[in-house]
C-alpha cells in the first residue's frame, strides 16, 4: 500500500514539472532579465509552505553568484522592512496569489521602485495583477490524497526556483573559481581546494638530481615519505618519478645493480602531471584513472613545485 502511494505521489508531482515545463515563456526571460540587471539584492518572501520553499531558493541563488536574502512577509510589517531597499528585486510566492501578507507589501515595493516576479498557480490574481513577471506553477492536483496539502505545487515552485537560480549563473559566466570563493566550508569547499593548497612543496618536496646515486634516492624517499620521489634536471625541471613500486620491480630484476646505479637510470619518464590551479577533485580523478597514488605539480614551464599524494585527500575526505 506504502509503495503505491508513493508511486502515484511521485508520478504526479513528475507530471507537475513536465507540465510547467511547457508553459514556460517569455515571462521567464523577463524575470532572468530583471534579477540580472538588479543592482541590490534578490528578496524572496513568502508565508507558510510557500516561505519554506522560498528560504531554499534564496540560498541557491547566493550560493550561485545572486546576491539573495529571505524576508518573511508577516515579520515585514512588524519592523523587517528595513531590510528592503532601492536597487532590490522581490521574488513572491503565493500559489493563490492573494496572501494577505504578500499583498501588504505592495505599497512598500511600490514606494522603492522595487521589481516584483511572482510565482504563483493563479495568474490572475492580485499579486500576478501588480508583477512585472508572473510564472506560472499552477497544477493540476496536490499529490497529498486529500488534495489540500501543498506537496505536487510546492515542488513545482522549488524547480522553477532552481531554474532561475541557474539560468542566473549561466548568464553571470559564473565558474568553478566563483564557486569555490563561496563554498570554503564544508566537502564541497574541500573538493574545490586548489592542488597549490595540498601539495607537498619546498622542504617536504621529495626531490633528487638525474645523477643521484641509488643509496640517496632511497634516502629521500624514506625521508618525506610519500612512496616516490621527483628526478629533476639542473633548471629545476621535471625528468621523472622513482617510485617504490620502480625500486620493487628493479629489486626483482636487478637485485645486485640496484645501489650502483642513478635515478636517472631507474626512473620513470614523462610522468602524470597537474598544474597548481587545478581542483583537488581534479587531483583525484588524475589518481584514479592512472591507477597512481600521487601526482607531480608543475607550472607552465615544466619545473616541479610539489607533490600531491592520495592521503592528502583521504585527509580531505575526498573518498
Amino acid at each position: 500500500m506504502s509503495l503505491e502511494t508513493a508511486r502515484r505521489v511521485l508520478r504526479i508531482e513528475a507530471q507537475a514539472i513536465q507540465d510547467v515545463l511547457g508553459r514556460l515563456d517569455d515571462s521567464f526571460e523577463k524575470a532572468v532579465a530583471l534579477f540580472f540587471n538588479c543592482r541590490g539584492r534578490v528578496v524572496v518572501s513568502g508565508m507558510g509552505k510557500s516561505g519554506l520553499i522560498g528560504r531554499k531558493i534564496s540560498a541557491t541563488l547566493s550560493s550561485t553568484g545572486t546576491p539573495s536574502l529571505f524576508l518573511h512577509p508577516a515579520e515585514a510589517m512588524h519592523g523587517d522592512l528595513g531590510m528592503l531597499a532601492r536597487g532590490d528585486a522581490m521574488l513572491a510566492i503565493s500559489y493563490g496569489g492573494e496572501t494577505e501578507e504578500l499583498v501588504g507589501l505592495l505599497e512598500t515595493l511600490k514606494r522603492l521602485e522595487m521589481k516584483l516576479v511572482t510565482l504563483t498557480g493563479n495568474v490572475r490574481s492580485t499579486l500576478a495583477g501588480a508583477s512585472d513577471a508572473v510564472l506560472d506553477c499552477s497544477v493540476r492536483e496536490e499529490a497529498c490524497s486529500l488534495n489540500l496539502a501543498p506537496t505536487a505545487s510546492t515542488t513545482v515552485a522549488m524547480a522553477v526556483g532552481d531554474a532561475l537560480a541557474v539560468s542566473l549563473l549561466e548568464r553571470r559566466g559564473f565558474s568553478p573559481d566563483d564557486f569555490a570563493a563561496l563554498h570554503p566550508g564544508g566537502r564541497l569547499g574541500k573538493k574545490l581546494l586548489r592542488v597549490e593548497h595540498l601539495m607537498h612543496g619546498g622542504m617536504e618536496l621529495p626531490r633528487v638530481a638525474r645523477d643521484a646515486r641509488m643509496p640517496d634516492v632511497i634516502y629521500e624517499m624514506s625521508k618525506k615519505g610519500l612512496g616516490m620521489t621527483t628526478v629533476v634536471e639542473a633548471d629545476g625541471r621535471l625528468a621523472g618519478v622513482v617510485t617504490d613500486g620502480d625500486l620493487r620491480r628493479l629489486m626483482a630484476t636487478q637485485k645486485s645493480a640496484v645501489l650502483e646505479m642513478t635515478a636517472g637510470a631507474c626512473m620513470t619518464s614523462n610522468p602524470q602531471t597537474i598544474g597548481p590551479l587545478a581542483l583537488a577533485s581534479e587531483a583525484l580523478n588524475v589518481m584514479e584513472k592512472r591507477k597512481i597514488t600521487a601526482v607531480v605539480v608543475v607550472d607552465d614551464t615544466h619545473k616541479v613545485l610539489g607533490v600531491v599524494h592520495l592521503h592528502d585527500l583521504w585527509t580531505l575526505e575526498l573518498i
